[in-house]
């Protein structure tokens, strides 16, 4: 029995984080209870410094994911060297 490829699937995930976060950035800001108080409270250049600072966020944990997934290929699966221990 064969195990899964870990980046078969941290990228199939990946693609699925990224759908989501097209969706989302699709949407208005009126689509959800917290858009629509936040919007009744927050001046409009505050929401789009907001959501710019998210997008940030995302595209830094994109970069740490792409950077995992590169030394998962670059670098072969390690194995433990067997030791034997003699007990007297």
């Amino acid at each position: 029995m064969t195990s899964p490829d870990p980046t078969a699937e941290l990228a199939a995930r990946l693609a699925q984080l990224e759908e989501r976060l097209a969706a989302l950035e699709e949407r208005a800001p009126d689509d959800d209870a917290l858009g629509s108080l936040l919007a009744g409270l927050l001046p409009a250049e505050a929401l789009r410094h907001m959501r710019a600072a998210r997008r940030s966020d995302l595209l830094a944990i994109r970069v740490l994911l792409d950077r995992w997934l590169a030394r998962l290929e670059r670098e072969p699966a390690r194995r433990r060297r067997r030791e034997s221990i003699h007990l007297d």
